[in-house]
């Protein structure tokens, strides 16, 4: 049973809603309210002269009762804010402990039910700068995940020059309990072709114990975190990290909602014991845009307000898979309505490994029929539709205008045929840059580019689109009102390829809060679109993953997972990708050529079967052997794809990693269990070590389940379930296989 809980020592049962301290009073004793249900005990505490600071702590598996509240705690706020005219108490890169944060005192809170949210808003104020805050914390009933962001309204009669806001602060790192010498860090690195490598380090190894007690209890400087600069928001890390705690299974996992520049951070702080013993305590920051890593800053003026990005935490007492599981439920609860997320058709492109951006009609009605032939619902036309045949396309890129020399008989003649087979037809487009050889570069007024130093940026021969300026907006608008107006689009493939660094000076703006600017403009203008054409699927890709978000996420159907060509290599990225991405949303290249063994073929497919299967390779040029083994697959995927939009990751052999021989990712759905098993190596390598695997399946154990392979090479797999024991013997003899396994 969910509850609202206001509390004070002494005094039960009194409510504080509505209720207003004067900011900077010390008459009242400390006090408390927030939220609990199942899953998720989320308190703010404020003590005796107002100061306010968060719990939050996953609620252990079948516990009823309520958790003691007090005791030895550190002070972390629920806020941290540095300004130009105060920065921190004490020097150093940490965003919990700025001079301005230490003033803030609670004001006022109240709740709402708003299913399936429930809504705790809290009201700080700053009696000096007049400064006030408005935080918001919005729970997912039963799943264990908050959405947290802030408000900052300047009451005052002076400018608030602000250099970082806190999206989320809370201490408590280590759970309930718990030492910070059981903590590990976990983030994910990402690059292009290399996407979602995930890390792990002690908390100790990232920052040693520095015997502070020698030194008074002094309180440390050292914190550990990632930043993710300029326009692409995973271009070197996904925006998201977990803290686990190895002996509790205490676990927080997080993502910044943000698509462009953030940073988190952990560190300790000393707790407020009352004897002399040293107590440390973790606490975790998540932020947009900063001034110190990202030349972010906002003048806020009297009157104006600013809002944070948001962000999200998942607690759980069970680890971090069920952490992730919970975040995967809370994803599905923001994101925009959309019909492709029920639906999960099959999409064949023609690029990877296939055209290669270098399409003509000739070309592309082969690959039409064969699409068709094995069964796929959309086809869509990737890059290269645009250029002249001979024409150096790069930098001419902007108008988005058909090419007459690769479609002699208009590009229509490839759509029509797309639609005679019944599949919805799709194209590429990169809509936010424009080629420094374009027309379209000066047709545009100079604001609708990105300036720096007064001077139009250029990276990578293109000019980045502010789409903040309504002439950008505009163009924008014109072009994919044509190609789904006029050429019956049913399907954008949104690439974007350069990172435009810290952003755009326009209207004597910080760089920073330019690209902020634009950021959010460009959420609203796909908003915008949708509005207009709702039955239009968009699919988000930069460079494969490198704008993996969920501001983007929450408005985008689809998320380009990678470029990888090597399907080899493109196992590990497939494994993890569910981590990062509700798994109907994530887009996993699968290129079955006509010259791989059948191994090789059904190796590639498995790749996609757990995710969405997005297919390209030369089908047109295949055997009926090979073209049935293609076929065969799309069937077994629409089968499982209802499961699959339903479903939590889970990794029977543990979080992959990138040299892994052996992979595997498991899909937990209401009627069935899904495992990819991978077994990588080159094909005429001697098969060294064991061919077998035991997959110990704990919440199967002692159940009446049977095991099935749903899709393999003729021959390649067997398995051997035993029901007492919840264990899954998988025999893979040849390097490489993979197989698809179905527990129910």
């Amino acid at each position: 049973m969910a509850r609202f809980e206001n509390y004070e020592p002494g005094r039960a049962g009194n409510n504080l809603g509505g209720c207003m301290v004067e900011a900077g009073s010390s008459t009242r004793t400390g006090f408390g309210f927030g939220w609990s249900d199942e899953a998720l005990i989320l308190r703010v505490e404020v003590d005796e002269s107002g100061r306010p600071t968060l719990i939050c702590q996953a609620r252990p598996t079948g516990q009823r009762d309520e958790v003691a509240v007090g005791g030895e705690r550190a002070w972390v706020p629920l806020l941290d804010v540095l300004s130009t005219t105060e920065g921190r108490w004490k020097s150093s890169r940490r965003y919990a402990e700025s001079a301005l944060a230490s003033r803030l005192r609670y004001l006022s809170h109240q709740d709402r039910d708003e299913p399936p949210w429930h809504i705790l808003e809290v009201a700080l104020g700053d009696p000096l700068s007049r400064l006030e805050v408005y935080l918001t914390y919005k729970v997912l009933v039963g799943q264990g995940v908050i959405q947290s962001s802030a408000r900052l309204c300047n009451a005052g009669a002076e400018p608030v020059v602000l250099e970082a806001v806190t999206s989320f602060l809370a201490g408590g790192l280590a759970g309930p309990g718990g030492v910070l010498e059981d903590v590990e860090i976990w983030w994910a690195d990402n690059e292009w072709l290399g996407e979602d490598r995930w890390q792990r380090r002690a908390f100790r190894e990232l920052l040693p114990d520095l015997g502070l007690e020698a030194h008074s209890g002094t309180t440390p400087r050292g914190m550990f975190g990632l930043t993710g600069t300029g326009s692409w928001s995973s271009g070197s890390h996904i925006p998201m990290g977990a803290a686990l705690n190895c002996q509790s299974g205490h676990t927080w996992v997080w993502q910044i909602e943000h698509n462009g520049a953030w940073h988190w951070q952990v560190g300790e702080k000393p707790r407020e014991a009352a004897d002399a013993r040293y107590r440390r305590e973790g606490y975790l920051a998540l932020l947009g845009p900063t001034f110190a890593e990202h030349g972010w800053r906002m003048v806020l003026r009297p009157g104006e307000v600013f809002e944070t990005v948001r962000a999200a935490v998942a607690v759980s007492s069970l680890g971090f898979e069920a952490a992730v599981g919970a975040l995967t439920r809370y994803r599905r609860a923001i994101r925009r309505r959309h019909s492709d997320h029920e639906r999960l058709p099959v999409i064949f492109n023609d690029y990877m490994n296939t055209l290669m951006g270098d399409p003509t009609t000739e070309r592309l009605l082969p690959l039409v029929d064969a699409a068709a032939k094995v069964g796929a619902e959309y086809f869509v036309i990737d890059s290269g539709w645009y250029a002249e045949l001979g024409e150096p396309w790069w930098d001419t890129v902007g108008a988005w205008e058909v090419s007459k020399s690769r479609f002699p008989k208009g590009i229509e003649e490839v759509l029509d045929r797309i639609r005679h087979w019944g599949m919805v037809p799709g194209i590429w487009i990169e809509p936010e840059v424009v080629g420094v050889a374009s027309p379209i570069a000066a047709k545009l007024p100079e604001e609708a580019f990105f300036v720096r130093a007064g001077r139009r940026v250029v990276e990578n021969g293109r000019y980045q689109l502010d789409l903040s300026h309504p002439a950008a907006r505009r163009h924008l608008d014109e072009v994919v009102d044509f190609l789904v107006g006029q050429l019956g689009i049913g399907y954008l493939k949104m690439d974007y390829n350069i990172n435009i660094g810290p952003g755009t000076e326009r209207d004597g703006q910080s760089a920073g809060a330019g690209l902020l600017r634009h950021n959010r403009a460009f959420l609203e203008w796909v908003e915008g679109l949708l509005d207009r054409h709702p039955g239009l699927t968009f699919e988000s890709c930069a460079s494969g993953g490198m704008r993996k978000d969920y501001a983007t996420l929450a408005r985008f159907q689809l998320q380009s997972t990678s470029d990888q060509q090597d399907f080899l290599r493109y196992a590990p990225i497939a494994a993890a990708y569910a981590i990062s991405v509700a798994p109907e949303q994530g887009a996993i290249w699968a290129y079955p050529q006509p010259d791989w063994s059948e191994e090789e073929i059904v190796f590639s497919l498995c790749n996609a079967m757990l995710g969405r299967l997005y297919l390209s390779g030369h089908l047109e040029r295949m055997s009926e052997r090979e073209l049935e083994l293609v076929a065969e697959a799309v069937a077994v995927y629409k089968e499982i794809r209802q499961d699959v939009a339903l479903s939590v990751p889970f990794w029977p052999l543990g979080i992959p990693t990138w040299d892994d021989e052996w992979l595997a990712l498991g899909m937990l759905a209401p009627s069935a269990t899904y495992i990819v098993l991978w077994r990588r190596g080159q094909a005429n390598q001697l098969n060294v070590g064991s061919p077998e695997r035991y997959l110990v399946l704990d919440h199967l154990a002692g159940s009446m389940t049977t095991a099935e392979i749903l899709y393999s090479a003729s021959g390649a797999a067997e398995l051997d379930w035993q029901p007492s024991r919840g264990s899954l013997r998988v025999s893979l003899p040849k390097l490489p296989s993979a197989v698809l396994v179905r527990l129910r």
